[in-house]
């Protein structure tokens, strides 16, 4: 596939949309990839990274090992997806911080309309389709709701290992990477890392996630092949039971001090906005929810004209 200069623009875009999701623990930048059309190309691209490109390096030079890889569009896409990493993650936290509900509905409109996208590309619903769907949504609600690791001083190995679970997430629709690291505990020492620019710590958790990416991949492009439609229910089950995690309004059960000082929110459940103790800010959720619902219609849209 021959692109321009522009396409891989857009490409950088796309992974930048990635990574921004990716770094709110809720929210999946696999969902993002598959909304904006980029995500079989991209398990078959990651599926590429074996043995094989080491013989055609060797054989027939660099030029054909860079195609094989389809290394244009992954470091266009990485690209984009770490420069939003690290230039949205302070901002994000901030706004987690001290604006949740806004921007845990803007996301919620926005996983909300992923539903109705990746649903729509099952072209048959049989039996195996809907217990996929109603399997995988409810491993995803549990996980929801599991009580996540208290961890403020972990290991390199347990942050290797982290790093490996969160990218096998993060490249499915629906399981967010970032959340998983806070069910590990691992995410705050990762974040502060990135803060504070922690080479050791940032390398640990990216070979973790190199080692995770290339094996998952192989197993998720094999369903792709083979499974299709029953791979796509259950994608669609993961981000069904996903939602909860990024309701707006949530009632906190517990709570911990982290290494900072700071109380923040170990267990959370989801409830009604009128149960919501202090400002709800319902109508501005509502707007926000609309805003990231029609972003996803008009990808959709541009998607369907380029198509």
């Amino acid at each position: 596939m021959k692109r321009s200069i522009k396409d891989y623009f857009v490409i950088s875009l796309k992974g930048m949309a990635m990574g921004a999701a990716d770094v709110v623990p809720g929210v999946s930048g696999g969902t993002i990839a598959f909304i904006s059309g980029i995500y079989e190309e991209l398990l078959t691209s990651i599926s590429n990274v074996n043995v094989s490109v080491l013989k055609t390096l060797k054989n027939d030079g660099l030029k054909a090992a860079w195609k094989q890889l389809n290394a244009s569009f992954l470091l266009a896409l990485m690209l984009g997806i770490a420069v939003s990493v690290i230039s949205l993650a302070k901002g994000i936290s901030f706004l987690l911080v001290n604006h949740p509900i806004m921007v845990w509905s803007f996301f919620f409109g926005l996983v909300l309309a992923s539903i109705i996208y990746v649903g729509k590309q099952i072209n048959q619903w049989r039996v195996q389709e809907i217990v996929a769907l109603v399997l995988s949504g409810l491993v995803a609600y549990y996980v929801t709701i599991a009580e996540p690791m208290v961890s403020d001083d972990a290991s390199l190995w347990f942050l290797f290992l982290a790093g490996a679970l969160a990218i096998c997430a993060m490249i499915l629709p629906g399981i967010s990477g970032a959340f998983i690291l806070v069910l590990l505990g691992a995410y705050q020492s990762i974040l502060e890392a990135v803060h504070s620019r922690n080479l050791q710590v940032i390398m640990v958790v990216g070979a973790g996630a190199v080692v995770g990416l290339l094996s998952f991949s192989k197993v998720l492009k094999w369903l792709f092949v083979n499974y299709k439609n029953i791979t796509l229910a259950g994608l669609t089950g993961f981000i069904v039971g996903s939602l909860n995690k990024i309701w707006p309004w949530k009632l906190t059960l517990s709570t911990r001090i982290n290494s900072k000082g700071v109380e923040v929110p170990v267990l959370q459940k989801s409830i009604l906005p009128q149960n919501f103790e202090g400002d709800a800010h319902l109508w501005t959720a509502i707007l926000l929810a609309i805003c990231g619902f029609a972003i996803i219609l008009l990808m959709e849209k541009i998607a369907s004209k380029k198509a």
